[in-house]
């Protein structure tokens, strides 16, 4: 029932479940190298900006001051992260630094209007 009711994240209680694995040696592999595995896969602009809006709409919110999209931590922070964190790259996105109240493992990313566009999408 947990599955039907929230899919694979519903069955984390249990350990981290993988919907998605190709290879079994994925098993075997951190969380990061996962998520930059996962990043390398997409080369095209569009790909990693539907991409980044599924990890913001899966995670995120943007701040009171609506200048900068923040991308929380998730079931599945670590591959999660590592993806975000190289999509940011690939797409050219500002990273900012998180407020010092921030929770920990938040990601700070200026607005852009190619985000803005997406989010509203997911939103």
């Amino acid at each position: 029932m947990l599955f039907f009711e929230n899919g694979y994240a519903g069955l984390d209680h249990s350990g981290q479940w993988f919907s998605d694995l190709s290879d079994l040696s994925d098993l075997d592999a951190s969380p990061e190298a996962r998520g930059a595995a996962r990043a390398a896969t997409i080369t095209a602009e569009a790909a990693a900006i539907e991409e980044v809006g599924r990890i913001w709409a899966d995670s995120g919110s943007v701040d009171l001051s609506d200048k900068h999209y923040v991308f929380f931590a998730s079931h599945d922070v670590d591959v999660d992260r590592a993806e975000l964190l190289q999509l940011i790259e690939f797409l050219g996105l500002e990273r900012v630094d998180a407020p010092a109240e921030a929770a920990g493992g938040e990601v700070w990313v200026r607005t852009d209007p190619r985000l803005d566009v997406e989010c509203a999408r997911w939103s």
